[in-house]
Order: structure tokens, then sequence, then C-alpha cells
């Protein structure tokens, strides 16, 4: 009864601007976070605004592949 794939399926979101700023290595890193979402539902990838405690704002965070 088991699917081949899940519907909920793990996901990171990392900072967009930490990613620009990497080439001129103004930041420290890159803020990332791990979240679930359910692929029925939301089929696109996902943008949230969060923390990035290296920018020390809200910035948004876009889904990235695994």
């Amino acid at each position: 009864m088991a699917k081949g794939k899940d519907v909920r399926v793990t996901i990171i979101l990392e900072c967009t601007s930490c990613v620009r700023n990497d080439i001129k290595k103004e930041s420290a890193g890159i803020s990332r976070y791990i979240t679930q979402k359910n692929r029925h539902n939301t089929p696109s990838r996902l943008e949230f605004r969060k923390f990035c405690p290296y920018c020390y704002k809200h910035t948004i965070h876009g889904e990235i592949k695994k």
C-alpha cells in the first residue's frame, strides 16, 4: 500500500543575499533552514522571508536542490 514517492518531502531554504555576497567574501557563511513541504499542494519552489544571522536582517530564503 505504500507509494513509491512520499507526499511530504524535506527541503532546504538558503539565503539568496548570502549566496550573492559569497563571491565578494563579505559574509562569514550561508544561512540555511530545513523544513518540509507537501509535494502535491506546492509543486513550485518555496521562498520565505527568514532571519539571516550572517546578514543580521530578514532576507528571502529560497528552496535549493539537494
